[in-house]
């Protein structure tokens, strides 16, 4: 059974978490790679302002002889540094540049990819994960993965430059010095290693409270009008608020684990800036070194130590952006209880029957939903099921379109076990009704056409008019491209119905799942769409969840399933006769009427 989908953090490197990019990367890898080489000179440009200062300091300032590269002019030196500081800038915009548009179609290409497995994934996966969980995996995710990928990458290629550079320009003015601001770059960077064991579980945590915001505001939206009704206003902010504490709580233990970086970085760069001065001062005074040799290793220190202490935040964020490529890797590699088979063949046209063949069920290994169902459903039959809420009817059901996987036995078409067919190949045999229907954001036709996008006119004509539709389109002033909003709320109960009726109609598909589909409806409405649903089941192999008993009288089976068993199967008026559990549920709704 699948498990719930969690955030898992490994000690994965710098490379393998860019090796496994690599393949949303590799169709801009030109333009990739361009940005990349532009930060060779970014950062080795930092050296030459550097060095520069060593003839002018020597020369000019402190009159110790000396001369400029290609014995040019003093005056050129500040005119090279405005030049260089230019061209430097100019790359600069062109790194940034490249790298937002490398940065945006990755991260198209990654939300793609994971809403591709998000369509595909098992309805599992929805009952064990909230819907603000799965949006912030799917949307924060990839944002911070591919930003920080490529932002991060230009920080560090640029920084590596400038940092050889600067230590070049260090040991040509004074090994003596260079060594003593190498050890002290060691020690400040040892700090980073302890950086990711630190903020792991802290961010594990957020993800999760992140996720929780966005449940809150979901669950916000679709109930506001419970919320309204039950003058829940409080009560909502209550919780979103103690959501809202929690982030804060996980914000403030990231801040505490993080935040001693820089100022740890910045002391112990300080001591080496001191020890450098104190030992510079000595070799200034023994003549080892100029001072123009010491202005320009100063100035190469600074230019190096400066990013250097602030370097705790970016990386820390780096680990951020590694571990939100882990997290998508997570889901993109996760495996689902549901797969379809290699050798997997086509779903067979039903020529004789349906067999459920000593079937158990359970959606945890600890607790069977169903227990030792076998049943035998003809061709062309009407089969309804009825029982007590939570009995398993159910998931009885949606164990045919591979919803969900057996925990033993098989369900077979013709003699062919549902698991060895294509998943697309079933589920296009099988239109489903159920009793809250989704409606997608768009027009009534489209909503329709999702059972078959090709369908003609005719066809759809047809469709409208067996779902008992026509009429109520004929009053819309756009008819069929009538928008019906988010989840079709601008729609009455028995409307939305009868669209996905239409739908069922337009797929034609010989299986039907009718999941208690007039359960939620006034009497009017009822009336118009059992006249649509008793369109539908013509000529087809149905299934019927049932509630009301009245609808499903004319059955050629009833099967009544009780704490996960059949308890009772027959004709309507066979299990009246028996005077057992059918005829308990029957005489009681009998009575309610009267």
């Amino acid at each position: 059974m699948f498990k719930k989908l969690k955030s898992k953090f490994k000690n994965n490197s710098f490379v393998l978490n860019y090796s496994r990019m690599w393949p949303f990367v590799k169709p801009y890898w030109g333009r990739a790679l361009t940005a990349t080489l532009i930060t060779i000179p970014i950062g080795s440009l930092d050296a030459i302002i550097a060095l520069s200062l060593k003839p002018f300091m020597d020369t000019v300032i402190m009159d110790q002889g000396g001369s400029t590269p290609f014995n040019l002019p003093l005056y050129t030196i500040p005119v090279f540094i405005i030049i260089f500081t230019l061209i430097q800038s100019t790359l600069e915009y062109t790194s940034s540049y490249l790298n937002t548009w490398i940065g945006g179609k990755i991260t198209t290409a990654v939300k793609q990819k994971i809403y591709g497995k998000l369509v595909t994934c098992e309805p599992a996966f929805v009952d064990k994960n909230s819907s603000g969980f799965i949006v912030y995996r799917c949307d924060s995710d990839p944002n911070l993965a591919c930003s920080g990928l490529l932002t991060n990458l230009k920080v560090f290629t640029t920084r590596i430059f400038s940092s050889i550079s600067l230590l070049c320009v260090l040991l040509y003015t004074s090994w003596q010095l260079a060594i003593i601001a190498i050890i002290v770059l060691g020690c400040s960077l040892w700090p980073l290693t302890q950086i990711r064991k630190k903020i792991k579980d802290v961010m594990a945590a957020t993800v999760l409270a992140g996720g929780a915001a966005l449940t809150a505001l979901n669950e916000t939206f679709s109930g506001l009008k419970t919320i309204a009704s039950y003058n829940l206003e409080t009560n909502q902010k209550q919780k979103f608020a103690e959501v809202l504490r929690q982030i804060f709580k996980f914000q403030i233990k990231y801040t505490q684990r993080t935040a001693w970086l820089s100022p740890m970085m910045h002391i112990i760069i300080s001591v080496g800036i001191a020890s450098t001065i104190w030992y510079g001062s000595y070799l200034i005074k023994s003549g080892t070194i100029t001072s123009g040799d010491f202005v320009a290793f100063m100035t190469a220190l600074l230019m190096l130590y400066t990013p250097v202490k602030n370097i705790g935040k970016n990386f820390a964020a780096v680990q951020m952006s590694f571990m939100a490529i882990e997290r998508v890797f997570d889901f993109l590699e996760m495996k689902m209880s549901i797969e379809e088979k290699k050798d997997a063949v086509e779903c067979p046209e039903i020529k004789n029957k349906i067999e459920y063949k000593n079937v158990n069920f359970g959606y945890t290994k600890e607790k069977l939903v169903l227990r030792d169902i076998n049943l035998t459903i003809k061709k062309g039959e009407k089969i309804a099921f009825v029982g007590n809420s939570g009995g398993g009817k159910t998931t009885l059901v949606n164990l045919l379109p591979r919803f969900y996987k057996l925990t033993s036995g098989e369900i077979t078409i013709d003699d062919v076990p549902i698991n060895n067919m294509k998943l697309s190949s079933l589920r296009d045999k099988i239109a489903v009704v159920f009793q809250d229907n989704f409606l997608f954001d768009g027009t009534i036709r489209e909503n329709i056409l999702l059972g078959k996008k090709d369908a003609t006119d005719e066809e759809l004509q047809t469709a409208l008019k067996s779902a008992c539709l026509d009429e109520f389109v004929s009053t819309l002033s756009k008819g069929l491209d009538t928008k019906i909003g988010e989840r079709g709320v601008l729609l009455s109960g028995g409307q939305k119905q009868r669209v996905a009726i239409a739908r069922a109609f337009l797929k034609n598909a010989p299986i039907v799942v009718l999941d208690e589909a007039t359960s939620a409806l006034d009497n009017k409405s009822e009336a118009i769409v059992q006249q649509a649903i008793d369109n539908l089941m013509q000529d087809r192999t149905v299934f019927v969840i049932a509630h009301r008993l009245s609808t499903i009288q004319n059955a050629d089976q009833i099967v009544v399933v009780n704490e996960g068993r059949i308890v009772e199967q027959g004709s309507h008026e066979e299990l009246l006769q028996k005077e057992g559990a059918y005829n308990a549920l029957y005489m009681a709704q009998f009575k309610s009427k009267k």
